[in-house]
């Protein structure tokens, strides 16, 4: 009896061993600061076609990145909360005015990648500032925010933007994938009345979703006990769970008109995901799917009827 007891209870501690070993490897390659290499090897990706991140299919290589880089933009920055310095890309509008969006990039994207977003809000007379997000690109950082630790540094460039403006400042946050969440999740926080509109392009519901959804879908794994695990990791390092990272929260606190995007087609975040967004937001909000686009492709996909959209919806709380 003793001996079978042993033996259970060795059992039980190898087995806790092997999880937590699982744990760290999943928190090195999802959450860690690094080149993101498994999303290159990601098949479903390079199907639907993500835009702006590392996999090198449809990001800024276009004539909108040409576009960008012949700007005037300069490099700011901001400290965040925690004392990490954080850089930005400032492009002036080519008239004065107290409109400018602030972008959100994607996962392992950075602010200089967002060259179609800019350029829209651009041809629309705003000021663009593209942050890129703690961890990415130029900003200090050894973790991915997944919109969550982001939103806090979200409302740091939100006061940064009102100082350079002006107090009369207008602003839309507009954000893709983990931009999209970033955005929402801003939204569910108090926010000054200068933010007047939110756009949310192919965001998730929570993390926890997510990567329980990445889990199933690229290991074939169950979410229990490898994803929970890895968010007690995530938790001791970056100070936050995935549970609690959850953008369908915070639309349900949130006061800011939202206009969410997704594709039709989107097989890495499930278009369903945004589904369940609209429907729990409590905000005037408008809901615009693009038929037969993957992820982050709704923009590419139908860009003038997406620029209209973004237009039509914005400019009932702008001022012109």
């Amino acid at each position: 009896m003793k001996n079978s007891i042993k033996v259970c209870v060795v059992l039980i501690l190898i087995a806790f061993i092997a999880v937590m070993v699982a744990g760290f490897y999943f928190y090195d390659i999802s959450v860690a600061s690094s080149k993101k290499t498994l999303l290159v090897q990601d098949m479903l990706l390079k199907k639907s076609v993500i835009v702006n991140t590392e996999v090198e299919l449809n990001e800024d290589s276009s004539d909108d990145a040409d576009w960008l880089s012949g700007q005037p933009y300069e490099t700011v920055d901001i400290v965040s909360h925690d004392g990490l310095k954080l850089k930005g890309y400032y492009l002036e509008a080519q008239s004065p005015t107290a409109k400018t969006s602030i972008l959100a990039h994607g996962y392992s994207s950075q602010g200089l990648w967002m060259g179609l977003y800019a350029k829209l809000y651009y041809t629309l007379g705003y000021n663009v500032l593209m942050p890129d997000s703690r961890g990415h690109g130029n900003s200090e950082g050894n973790y991915v925010g997944f919109g969550w630790a982001d939103r806090k540094d979200y409302l740091n460039w939100i006061d940064y933007v009102i100082r350079k403006t002006g107090p009369d400042s207008q602003i839309v946050l507009h954000g893709v994938s983990m931009g999209g969440a970033t955005v929402l999740m801003t939204g569910g926080e108090s926010l000054p009345s200068n933010v007047k509109a939110i756009v949310s392009d192919c965001a998730y519901t929570s993390v926890k979703d997510e990567l329980s959804y990445q889990l199933s879908r690229m290991y074939n794994l169950p979410y229990f006990p490898l994803l929970n695990a890895t968010s007690l990791i995530t938790k001791i390092k970056a100070g936050y769970t995935f549970g609690e990272a959850s953008a369908l929260k915070q639309v349900k606190k949130s006061k800011t008109p939202t206009l969410f995007i997704h594709g039709g087609n989107d097989e890495f975040v499930p278009t369903g995901m945004v589904n369940k967004l609209f429907e729990a937001s409590n905000s005037e909000k408008e809901l615009y799917i693009v038929p037969g686009a993957g992820h982050g492709a709704a923009l590419t996909a139908d860009p003038e009827e997406y620029a209209s959209k973004v237009k039509d919806f914005t400019e009932k709380y702008i001022n012109k």
